[in-house]
């Protein structure tokens, strides 16, 4: 224990909400002296102050000054702060964990649809509160680039709060997590809490991905977790992306592969571009690498949040190159990727020629499937298949379309 010495913990400001500001100062006397401010005090004050002496009771704190501000924040920001601080004054591995709700216990598939992926910084609760109503297909709780140096340390209890208790409305549950070696620490606070995949970032080689499954394995074990949690690395150099097949087969729990282009292209030396020519063999390079393993391609981020046909643009172009995805960094973002990577009309009624002229072959007991003057193979009749299930899954046709043809 560190007596008379002060940590704060948080975020405070004129513009900040949903947050709190905490200071803690441990004494050898005196008791718990509290000084909080708060914008929701005649309606939460009463539990908060509640919450305050329940968390300092479960780290047997019995003298401390405390200042507090607040700024309308939840109960799970209100602990994480506090825990945060008070780790850093004291050695404990005691853990205040709130109840998990009931919505963040599903899990998700290897193949599942990850059209979007909406970056959140980890660090700033205001922003992770309601994401999930804009229907992303994931949330990435960001504590890589998005969270600076000195706040990475309270950002983990934040994002491990927000894997309990926030509702994602069904979008899967993310985390990038920092570059490795730093990044194994994060580990610790998010594989217990029901984190469906992780994103790698700055990954170069498959021995990084094994010292990540080494501590995710260790950490599965000790608390007893049975479900896959998923990989997704991200390629953002020249060497990730030589290395893209690699990656691709280091693990069975790689789900996908992403492409940084704003790394990647300051790599090279160059500046990126909406027209992407200087990204275009990085692109196709780890497109091809994911095709050849199995898994997901997933584009980058598209940075200019206000220019949404520049967007749909570069989108259709994702999609064009082979890619199954893309991250977006705004909410506005989510509906234009989606409609620009759903499949096209033309598209749903070639994929229903193709499985429909499969199943009256395979009824036939024929080992050569044909259509009009082409033969189909198995690869074709497997992209037939996942663009039925893309269209079925996005509500374009429904599940009995073949009872309909």
């Amino acid at each position: 224990m560190i007596e008379n010495k002060k940590v704060g913990i948080g975020n405070q400001g004129k513009k900040i909400r949903s947050d709190i500001y905490i200071e803690i100062e441990l004494t050898s006397s005196g008791g718990i002296n509290l000084d909080l401010t708060s914008k929701v005090d005649i309606m939460f004050g009463k539990s908060n102050r509640a919450l305050i002496s329940d968390i300092l009771s479960f780290y047997n704190i019995e003298n401390a000054n405390l200042l507090i501000i607040d700024k309308g924040a939840l109960p799970l920001v209100i602990a994480a702060r506090m825990e945060a601080a008070i780790h850093k004054l004291i050695d404990s591995d005691k853990e205040y964990l709130l109840p998990i709700i009931e919505a963040n216990k599903s899990i998700t598939k290897k193949n599942q649809m990850r059209f979007s992926r909406l970056y959140l910084p980890g660090n700033t609760p205001s922003m992770m509160l309601n994401a999930g109503i804009h229907n992303p297909n994931g949330i990435i709780l960001d504590l890589e680039d998005a969270v600076a140096h000195d706040k990475k340390y309270e950002a983990r209890f934040m994002v491990r709060n927000a894997l309990r208790g926030i509702n994602f409305y069904g979008a899967e549950r993310m985390v990038r997590i920092n570059q490795i070696p730093l990044g194994l620490q994060d580990l610790d606070f998010i594989i217990a809490h029901n984190v469906n995949l992780i994103l790698v970032p700055k990954c170069e080689s498959a021995d990084q991905i094994k010292q990540v499954n080494s501590r995710i394995d260790e950490l599965r074990t000790k608390h007893g977790i049975k479900e896959q949690i998923w990989l997704m690395p991200i390629i953002e150099s020249a060497l990730g992306v030589v290395k893209a097949y690699e990656i691709a087969t280091a693990a069975d729990n790689i789900s996908s592969i992403a492409i940084g282009l704003e790394d990647y292209t300051a790599d090279i030396g160059t500046l990126r571009t909406e027209g992407g020519d200087e990204s275009f063999f990085a692109r196709s390079s780890v497109v091809n690498a994911c095709r050849a393993a199995g898994i997901q391609p997933i584009d980058s981020v598209f940075s200019d949040v206000s220019d949404m046909e520049a967007l749909a643009r570069n989108v259709r172009k994702s999609k064009s190159l082979g890619f199954d995805g893309m991250g977006c960094i705004h909410p506005r973002q989510i509906d234009v990727i989606h409609k620009n990577f759903a499949p096209e009309e033309k598209e749903i009624t070639k994929a229903q020629k193709i499985y429909i002229a499969f199943m009256e072959a395979k009824k036939k007991g024929l080992g050569v499937i044909s259509l009009g003057t082409k033969m189909i193979d198995a690869p074709v009749v497997k992209r037939a298949e996942n663009t039925l299930n893309t269209a079925i899954d996005l509500g374009i046709i429904s599940k009995d379309w073949m009872e309909k043809v």
